[in-house]
């Protein structure tokens, strides 16, 4: 049996927890470690920021350096400084810092308020965005503090729960005293994860199934029932119109029909196909490209000139834009295939669906490819791949590198690549010596192309080979640049000169770049077209590269993205 701590080993213990170096109640190296992390969140990013979401962002940025802090300090307290003689003046020190430390704050918060406001107008006017105001700006502070706050006491709630929970083992279950204050934390934090995981997930994940479901089943206004053949959830489709979901309605009913198609281009065009394959159509993902599949056959749309399979979104969302491009470049000579995997918001999606959208996208993309490849070649319509955001992963996911890739198709359109996309990464990592990661040259431009605008797609010469490549992505798009790595590495493109519509003032620091930069994710289709993860204005001149028909000239496409953007100003 273990003898109980004696009074002189708990009192030392005491002195050693209450009386360490504070300030106003903080830890003195833990609010230095805030302050830090508070004006570092404070420094420009790559999206602009309103004042109370920056505050939310500074605030959780701030308690992270506060307990990184703790953690450092420990250890100096508990075995360095009851070595130093100047540590038995620590009340007097104590006064001093408060008064000291009170106007560093003070000052290290106005400061950084007023200059984060300088720093955000500077990514404002990259982007043709109205100027906020430094005075505005400090309300930021206050949510800060807020948010700080809020989270510093719910765990110092945890922490007194510990220490309870440790007095229990060590006095009713006789467990030794230092491995009780060891097992208390160890075991509130496994319940802590096991509850957020089982509990606060599980319950969240499927409360947005739950909500998103619904979401799925409802219709956008003005979206009607297509009546031409030419289209799923048609009366002669045997996917049905209910089966195609929300998103998967907007696509088979949207676009322009020949008539209009005749009118825009000047000669006769033909009715536009789309297929599509909502989850509720079928149980498994095989049986949805089936489904596809038959569709293509139905349509004849391997009669056309080109057929185009699209990665979708975490909803099932094709961009419209992308979809009327090509069917306006091609005077509805084209037939566009895609499927549902499924219903949740592409971030959501991205953490709990990342599977089933690289699923899908292998078994459509290589579905179709197995069809088109038993016709002859020269009746073959162009197989051209294409995705969005996480809808580039999906569609990404059917080849194992770029040689795969080129092999089976006539062309590939990426747009905004999450950063995680593995063969996007594998070119990025490759690039010629010299070029940028925002803007790599990979081989000679031969191959594979990246572009950020009309300028920069167009600017490029040599050759481009048949089947081309091309990655868009902006400077911005904090799509494209957020991943672990982050964390603790500075990345290439921040050690670089910065992009078109970067803060040259942005700069790297561990662990809050990698905040800010999740955060800016959150927010990334608020700036205007062109910047962060909008694309709207470069997709057709996107197609136009990748793919266009004999005797297309840059006019062409200049006329198509000025109908384009009629087309989708007129929805608004």
């Amino acid at each position: 049996m273990t003898a109980p701590a004696t009074p002189l080993e708990t009192d030392e213990s005491n002195e050693n927890t209450r009386h360490h170096l504070s300030v106003f109640g903080l830890d003195f190296v833990g609010l230095v470690g805030a302050l830090f992390f508070f004006a570092w969140s404070l420094s420009p990013s790559l999206i602009p920021r309103e004042w109370y979401y920056q505050g939310l962002i500074s605030g959780v940025t701030g308690i992270v350096g506060y307990g990184i802090g703790v953690l450092v300090a420990f250890p100096a307290r508990r075995w360095i400084a009851p070595r130093l003689t100047w540590w038995r003046q620590r009340h007097t020190v104590r006064r001093i810092a408060e008064g000291v430390v009170a106007l560093a704050a003070a000052g290290t918060l106005a400061g950084s308020l007023l200059v984060a406001a300088n720093w955000q107008n500077e990514i404002r006017a990259l982007m043709g965005i109205e100027d906020t105001t430094g005075f505005a700006y400090l309300r930021t502070g206050l949510v800060s503090v807020a948010i700080f706050a809020v989270v510093l006491y719910i765990v110092r709630g945890l922490r007194w729960i510990a220490r309870r929970f440790a007095e229990f083992l060590a006095r009713r279950l006789r467990v030794p005293v230092a491995a009780a204050h060891v097992l208390a934390p160890v075991i509130l934090t496994v319940a802590v994860v096991v509850f957020v995981d089982e509990v606060l997930l599980a319950s969240s994940s499927t409360a947005a199934r739950i909500v998103f479901a619904d979401d799925n089943n409802s219709t956008d206004p003005g979206v009607e029932q297509p009546q031409v053949p030419e289209r799923s959830g048609s009366p002669a489709s045997p996917s049905s119109w209910e089966s195609l979901g929300r998103q998967g309605r907007t696509f088979a009913a949207g676009g322009m029909n020949a008539e209009q198609l005749t009118e825009l281009n000047g000669a006769p065009a033909l009715e536009p196909i789309r297929v599509y394959a909502g989850l509720e159509a079928d149980d498994t993902t095989d049986q949805q490209v089936q489904l596809v599949l038959d569709e293509l056959d139905r349509t004849k749309a391997w009669e056309r000139e080109i057929l185009v399979v699209a990665g979708t979104t975490g909803t099932g969302w094709v961009n419209p834009i992308a979809a009327d491009s090509i069917e306006m470049i091609y005077n509805g000579n084209s037939a566009i295939a895609a499927i549902q995997y499924s219903f949740l918001p592409s971030w959501i999606s991205f953490l709990v669906d990342g599977a089933a959208a690289k699923a899908a996208g292998d078994a459509l993309i290589n579905g179709v490819h197995e069809r088109w490849s038993q016709l002859p070649e020269d009746q073959r319509p162009k197989l051209i791949v294409y995705g969005e955001s996480l809808g580039s992963q999906s569609a990404e996911a059917a080849f194992d590198d770029l040689v795969d890739m080129r092999s089976k198709i006539d062309g590939a359109l990426f747009v905004g690549p999450p950063n995680s996309n593995q063969l996007w990464r594998s070119i990025v990592d490759h690039r010629d010596p010299g070029s940028p990661e925002v803007l790599p040259v990979y081989e000679d431009g031969v191959a594979v192309r990246f572009a950020s605008d009309v300028q920069t797609l167009e600017g490029q010469q040599g050759p481009w080979n048949d089947p081309r490549v091309l990655y868009l992505q902006h400077a911005s798009d904090p799509v494209v640049w957020w991943g672990p790595g982050l964390l603790f590495e500075r990345p290439d493109w921040l050690a670089e000169p910065p992009g078109s519509d970067r803060a040259p003032s942005m700069r790297w620091y561990p662990i809050v770049t990698f905040a800010q930069v999740a955060a800016d994710i959150m927010v990334g289709t608020s700036p205007p077209v062109g910047h962060g993860h909008n694309y709207e204005d470069l997709i057709p001149y996107g197609w136009a590269a990748v793919t266009s028909p004999e005797g297309w000239t840059f006019a062409d496409t200049q006329r198509i993205a000025e109908a384009v953007e009629r087309l989708h100003d007129s929805d608004e």
